[in-house]
């Protein structure tokens, strides 16, 4: 899998379950604390070219996944994909 990069708060439990299933996957990421790094909503939402109303925001490569739900389902899907 490309690489992962997740903006989002230590203080977000979505955000934690997100690094969480990269660490336990074993996929190469890259945790953007947006609180440390002093962005905001609206600068992700113009990295990313959408706007921000929650976090954490994901990209897989330069392809915008979504947030935690929707990162959890890409993952199944793509590990799915390998065993057909």
């Amino acid at each position: 899998m490309d690489h992962v990069t997740i903006y989002g708060r230590t203080s977000c439990g979505f955000c934690v379950r997100a690094k969480g299933l990269c660490e336990a996957k074993g996929l190469t990421h890259t945790w953007i604390d947006m609180a440390a790094e002093g962005l905001s909503k609206a600068d992700i939402a113009e990295k990313i070219g959408r706007p921000v109303h929650t976090v954490p925001q994901i990209l897989v490569g330069d392809e915008y996944v979504g947030g935690c739900d929707e990162f959890f389902q890409f993952v199944r899907s793509r590990e799915t994909a390998l065993q057909d």
